[in-house]
């Protein structure tokens, strides 16, 4: 099984917020556990450069997962990205997600 790249992207207008999701992602690998072990194999985000094909997100996400159930199980059971979702959802006024296995 080829594993999961998440890419998650915001639109976060505070520095404030943007630092403070950063702080949330940087806690990710350590935090977020499944069987009481870290199960995230990486995990790389902050604010984006300024740049017109952004469209506006100011703050990118990237994520990697052994398999689909381990981002599945992120998505519905991990305490550690509920945290997360629930501070994001507050700042955010755009978002967006897509994932994928490496078809290199």
């Amino acid at each position: 099984m080829a594993p999961i790249h998440r890419v998650t992207l915001f639109k976060i207008e505070s520095e404030n917020d943007r630092q403070h999701l950063l702080e949330l992602y940087r806690q990710m690998p350590t935090k977020a556990v499944k069987d009481g072990k870290p199960y995230i194999q990486s995990v790389t985000a902050g604010p984006t450069k300024p740049d017109q094909r952004a469209q506006g997100f100011t703050f990118a996400a990237i994520s990697v997962f052994a398999s689909l159930e381990d981002m599945e199980y992120y998505d519905n059971s991990c305490a550690a990205h509920a945290n997360l979702k629930e501070f994001a959802k507050k700042a955010h006024s755009g978002a967006m997600m897509v994932y994928l296995e490496n078809g290199l």
